[in-house]
């Protein structure tokens, strides 16, 4: 019985890790751009990809429209949204090892 308990109790810790480390990457994905401030995802980057001019208005997380230069939004995200992805990565990569 004591086994059983301790394997529920290890398994519990393990999900609650992963929780925590999932809200601390998505904590760091929001950024300030131009004045306002965007969450870095695939939303953000296809509706960039999307627009065609060079300077376009967005609602930011705020819901306040921004005046944002597109290249250079697109570059942030994805550099952003790529890095906290591969140190979450490997993070939780070392979280199921500990397992």
């Amino acid at each position: 019985m004591e086994n059983l308990s301790n394997t529920i109790k290890r398994r519990f810790d393990h999900e609650a890790s992963r929780q925590a480390l999932k809200e601390k990457y998505e904590a760091k994905l929001i950024f300030a751009h131009q004045g306002g401030m965007f969450r870095a995802g695939p939303e953000l980057i296809v509706l960039l990809n999307s627009l065609s001019q060079d300077s376009v208005i967005i609602v930011d997380l705020y819901d306040s429209p921004v005046t944002v230069n597109k290249a250079q939004l697109l570059e942030d995200t994805v550099q952003r949204w790529q890095e906290q992805l591969n140190a979450w990565q490997v993070e939780l990569a070392g979280l199921s090892r500990e397992r």
